[in-house]
């Protein structure tokens, strides 16, 4: 039997958590690109992510943590630490231990999003997430929608979506697929346009897509045509074999509440529905090294190139190809019309 995944765990910035997710003094736990982390928030409203155990006993912050002012508690002997990690207090000890301290993840709030940067050698941010003017604009665009989608297949195998065009006909039935214009990288970026026909009743309009990456976990992508529809989309590895999928939307207002919801939720409804078509196809693939492409496919390798500079341990290519180590469930469309609702639900997990 082949390993599931040729692929190390990333590095990059990556989402842990919405803004919206995290009040003042809320202490979660997480369990991300491979670490069990803490995410929490200051009482000046700062968010900070840290390693999840306390070095003196290895308690969870995350199971029982509180906040006091912006120091994090220790649920176990009420230890304090600072946002740097530094040990401030031991409650029934008059001195601290300048041995005690908890690793600190560099963390930015952003877009409405609060993203961590890993490094497995803990190298330091190697570039910046921008801001989306989109996503910060109140007054011009719609409320974010969010959502959520479990995955069990490496960050890779569905990141591979978005330069595979071909998939779009024989997977999602669409009849009209994306026009690839140009596909370029330049360091942690990567940039793709393509045109896009939308079918409408009253006739195909032309549009475009424009898909534009900061490393593995941060994409912003501009759908224009019918009207100007807007995605993050965010791809945190959990650990080397499953991802967590995040995708935030708003759209250009029309002046019309009624018409923003109607276009937002149709828009939102479509992606949900090829997301839980797609999910099935990532999680029971193999990945083949050397796939045989066709002439007319998408510019796999040069994603794939791109990609490549994100393993700081490189990839595993002793193996032909690496195959799932289960069998997981196939697309049923009745599950999903319930269970997409909400956020971040699994369609295939047992009621």
């Amino acid at each position: 039997m082949f390993k599931r995944s040729p692929f190390p765990i990333p590095y990059g910035w990556f989402q842990v958590s919405w803004s919206h997710d995290l009040k003042v003094g809320d202490v979660k736990p997480a369990l991300q690109f491979g670490r069990h982390l803490t995410i929490w928030r200051d009482n000046d409203g700062v968010a900070h992510v840290s390693d999840a155990f306390c070095p003196h006993l290895g308690a969870h912050f995350g199971h029982g943590g509180s906040v006091a002012g912006n120091e994090l508690v220790c649920p176990f002997h009420g230890w304090r630490f600072d946002c740097e990690g530094k040990n401030t207090l031991i409650p029934y000890s008059d001195r601290i231990n300048n041995k005690a301290c908890v690793p600190q993840y560099p963390t930015i709030e952003r877009n409405g999003l609060i993203m961590a940067w890993y490094h497995p050698r803990s190298v330091e941010p190697e570039w910046e997430i921008p801001e989306i003017p989109e996503f910060n604009d109140t007054e011009n665009f719609t409320p974010i929608v969010t959502r959520e989608y479990p995955v069990q297949a490496p960050w890779q195998e569905v990141a591979e979506n978005g330069v595979d065009a071909a998939h779009f006909r024989y997977v999602h039935n669409t009849e009209q697929l994306p026009e690839l214009q140009g596909y370029e990288s330049d360091g942690p970026m990567s940039h793709m346009r393509s045109a896009q026909k939308f079918p409408t009743p009253r006739g195909v309009v032309e549009g475009r897509i424009d898909h534009d990456s900061w490393g593995p976990g941060f994409s912003f992508i501009k759908f224009s045509g019918i009207v100007d529809t807007y995605l993050m989309g965010c791809n945190t590895p959990i650990d080397d074999k499953s991802c967590i999928v995040r995708f935030t939307f708003t759209v250009r207002k029309l002046g019309d509440d009624a018409i923003n919801s109607t276009v937002g939720d149709a828009f939102v409804d479509e992606i949900d529905r090829q997301v839980f078509e797609d999910k099935p196809i990532w999680e029971n693939k193999a990945h083949i090294i050397t796939p045989a492409l066709a002439t007319t496919d998408g510019p796999f390798m040069k994603f794939r190139k791109w990609a490549s500079q994100f393993y700081y341990e490189g990839i595993d290519t002793s193996a032909p190809r690496y195959e799932p180590e289960d069998v997981y469930p196939s697309y049923d469309p009745e599950r999903k019309s319930t269970a997409s609702k909400r956020l971040g639900s699994d369609p295939f997990a047992e009621a």
